[in-house]
């Protein structure tokens, strides 16, 4: 599952700063290159499709995993658990397979530094209530769906012990063609997207 050339044995290193980071654009030109950064100072379970399922540990406060996916949807989970409070950070980034820029598609943190409290979920849920065409990133061709989390029990009643969080990521099959931060993103292309949609390029106009 793991994909691109920081990846060996089950494990990635996390790509450098210029062009794609050393990751590399898939060979298959149906797939689209992914980068989940897990970051916390406990144990986290990231699963995708409910089949895969990668997991970051205690030793690491940050672990880096790249996975080609195909177009479609994709379900995604993260998992976190400790009973003295739980912190968990998961970014999710499309690398556009022309452009060699990423995008910012997801991001969420809760307690990170420090402990996931229930004040800090219900900002995170304000903030995605209000995301444009439920994209993070306009420039970018993935579209996210479906943000939910369940939380276990919190003995002091303000930190959870237990979280679960859940998504769907929406590939769309055009490739990505501004780069990231154009501020341009999402004004046009070959055809007027529907506003809940990425913009399509001018090669794939209709008439």
């Amino acid at each position: 599952m793991l994909a691109g050339g920081l990846c060996q044995d089950n494990h990635c290193t996390c790509r450098g700063e210029t062009g794609d980071g050393g990751v590399g654009v898939p060979d298959n030109p149906e797939r689209k290159r992914y980068e989940l950064r897990l970051g916390s100072a406990l144990e986290l379970w990231l699963s995708i499709d409910k089949t895969t399922v990668l997991y970051k540990s205690p030793e690491r406060a940050e672990t880096c995993f790249y996975v080609d996916l195909p177009t479609g949807t994709h379900q995604v989970e993260l998992r976190a658990s400790n009973p003295d409070g739980v912190s968990a950070a998961l970014q999710i980034h499309e690398l556009g397979t022309k452009t060699k820029s990423w995008y910012d598609t997801f991001a969420f943190a809760c307690g990170v530094p420090g402990v996931c409290s229930f004040e800090e979920l219900e900002a995170s849920k304000a903030q995605y209530a209000n995301a444009k065409r439920h994209m993070f990133d306009r420039c970018g061709t993935t579209k996210v769906k479906a943000i939910s989390w369940d939380h276990g029990k919190a003995p002091d009643q303000l930190h959870p012990s237990e979280l679960l969080v859940r998504l769907t990521l929406d590939v769309y099959k055009f490739a990505a063609w501004k780069q990231h931060g154009d501020d341009t993103c999402g004004e046009g292309g070959g055809r007027r997207a529907p506003d809940d949609e990425p913009t399509p390029p001018p090669s794939d106009a209709k008439s």
